[in-house]
């Protein structure tokens, strides 16, 4: 990356607005060009500057974040990344999302300088990520109408599990893709998105409020079944496994601890194919990072397919990228026709 990114910081604390800026001043990249103490004069700010990407607190005076994203993107679209404490915040930080918001970070629950510089990596490469997004696609994802397909499904036996990894723009993406799937879905959907802990429980709500199938959060020991879709909760691995009776059931754990992410896409996939063995559909969808790659050679290994979202409509390629790099995709399909794509295969 060569060229600077220019970066206007939103928050109502002089303290956050200062350590955010020192924290981004850590990359050689990243150049805080301003400032704002509400979401009033960050539309000024954002006006004067046009800066590449802003970064902006949801609880704020006057104009808050969501007042701020939704204004910002009925006059100029810009990526707007989100950071927000999970205590008080899902809420917001969900409609922020909605509103074109590109991803979040989660804010320490204690404003000391020690704890806020634990989210600096994080930030830094969530800025760098920001200012390569195409945010038109974004805001298409949110706002396109999407229903059920209208197709008739039946189960052939080729695939008994379709299990989905995403990442950065994975709440959009999720949004695009869900609703496609009917009532009648003749397998159950597992899904790792990578979100802070506290937002996925809500955000399965969200999700199963615009879906024909039934999405909710995973719990412990629950079946799996047809026509279901879960997902998995943030700060736990979900892991699929036979239960005595034969069925598959959920169990969600804290181990493997050396996983970048929790839950994992890679631990996700890999208990699939143990329980499923070649039955297994993987799809890649946008995020950051390599997650799932791993996974998605455990199922080509043992006969399973993978399907990647293709460059194209992606927020952010590089999960569906180290994916295919790696020769281990059977097709790379954009967001708008991966519904059919899995159907396909079902």
């Amino acid at each position: 990356m060569s060229q600077i990114i220019r970066t206007v910081v939103v928050d109502d604390s002089a303290f956050v607005r200062k350590s955010v800026r020192e924290m981004l001043s850590s990359s050689p990249y990243i150049e805080v060009v301003g400032t704002a103490r509400d979401g009033l004069e960050a539309l000024e700010v954002v006006a004067q500057l046009s800066p590449d990407v802003v970064i902006c607190d949801l609880g704020m005076p006057g104009l808050d974040g969501v007042g701020f994203v939704r204004q910002q993107m009925s006059r100029r679209r810009l990526p707007i990344l989100i950071v927000s404490k999970a205590d008080c915040d899902a809420v917001p930080a969900l409609e922020a999302l909605e509103a074109g918001a590109v991803d979040f970070v989660q804010k320490p629950s204690a404003l000391a300088t020690d704890e806020l510089l634990r989210i600096r990596e994080e930030l830094v490469e969530k800025v760098k990520a920001a200012a390569q997004v195409p945010v038109d696609l974004l805001v298409e994802a949110i706002n396109g109408e999407v229903k059920p397909a209208a197709m008739h499904l039946r189960r052939t036996g080729r695939v008994d599990v379709v299990v989905i990894g995403i990442s950065t723009g994975g709440p959009q993406g999720l949004r695009a893709l869900m609703p496609r799937f009917p009532a009648t879905f003749p397998v159950p959907v597992a899904i790792v998105l990578h979100m802070p802990v506290g937002f996925t429980k809500l955000y399965a709500a969200k999700l199963n409020e615009c879906c024909a199938m039934e999405v909710s959060e995973a719990v412990e020991g629950e079946e799996l079944l047809p026509g279901r879709c879960i997902l998995a909760p943030a700060g736990r691995h979900l892991r699929l496994a036979r239960s005595p009776s034969g069925g598959v059931i959920s169990h969600l754990t804290m181990h493997p601890l050396e996983h970048l992410h929790r839950p994992s896409v890679d631990v996700l996939f890999q208990s699939a194919v143990e329980v499923y063995g070649r039955k297994v559909l993987g799809v890649i969808m946008t995020g950051m990072g390599s997650d799932g790659r791993e996974g998605c050679a455990w199922i080509k290994a043992k006969g399973g397919t993978v399907l990647t979202e293709s460059e194209e409509s992606c927020v952010i390629y590089g999960m569906p990228r180290s994916v295919v790099e790696a020769q281990l995709s059977d097709a790379a399909i954009p967001l708008s026709h991966l519904a059919e794509a899995i159907f396909e295969r079902i």
